[in-house]
């Protein structure tokens, strides 16, 4: 505030001309006055010189703001860019590389859609999620990643990322058979959110749970209601074969 003032009383000279008229000069001798008004000009003269460093100086915090702005632009899209490469390194080592089996058989591929999650603006929130992605991708910690999505809807319940963070806690405790506290994370999805592009999976994987558990009128349902709803994703060709093996 200190040095706006001095900015718009550096623009506005009529301010500090008013503040020392020359009829203040006194009435002394010609010599004296000539004195005291080369004081009140040297005065002056310093005043706009401390004006103009000052200007100077905000021109250059200005100047660092905008460079420090620019450097943040950069590396939040930097962040962004390689979430982009992790989700889409995600989705290309989990693709159905295989036929599913049948009941009774080895666990099925794990299988996921392409298209990509509305990505946060909240950086805590997206290291959170990446962090627990890559102990699926990277680390290879599936045990580790489960108490981790868990922490992070419980923190985050309001984010983008919760039908995608209960979806792989369904398919982590899926891959461990933990059938029952699997269904409740597909079904989260399922019915909460309608507009997951994980939504398709998710209902696969409850008619391959209910099929493992010897449920094949539910599974049965289920089948058809990817074949129904999904009738041109990879899901509902996998909900076919399953259908014929039923």
């Amino acid at each position: 505030m200190h040095k706006l003032v001095l900015v718009l009383a550096f623009l506005m000279p009529g301010v500090l001309l008013a503040q020392a008229p020359v009829s203040k000069l006194g009435s002394g001798s010609l010599e004296e006055r000539l004195n005291q008004l080369e004081r009140v000009m040297d005065a002056r003269n310093a005043a706009q010189m401390a004006l103009l460093d000052q200007m100077a100086q905000l021109q250059d915090e200005v100047a660092e703001l905008r460079g420090r702005s620019e450097e943040h632009a950069y590396q939040i899209e930097q962040i962004l860019q390689r979430q982009r490469e992790i989700y889409q390194e995600l989705d290309r080592r989990l693709a159905p590389t295989s036929s599913p089996t049948v009941a009774g058989g080895s666990t099925p591929a794990v299988t996921t859609d392409t298209s990509l999650p509305t990505y946060s603006s909240n950086l805590s929130e997206n290291e959170a999620y990446e962090q627990a992605i890559q102990l699926v991708l990277r680390d290879k910690r599936y045990e580790a990643a489960i108490p981790a999505f868990e922490q992070f809807i419980a923190n985050y319940p309001n984010s983008s990322y919760v039908p995608n963070a209960h979806y792989w806690l369904g398919q982590l405790l899926f891959a461990e058979s933990k059938y029952d506290q699997a269904k409740v994370h597909f079904t989260t999805v399922v019915e909460n959110y309608r507009d997951s592009n994980k939504r398709g999976d998710c209902i696969l994987k409850l008619g391959i749970i209910a099929q493992q558990q010897n449920d094949a009128t539910t599974a049965r349902r289920l089948f058809e209601q990817v074949v129904s709803e999904y009738a041109d994703s990879t899901e509902a060709g996998l909900a076919k074969k399953r259908l014929e093996s039923l």
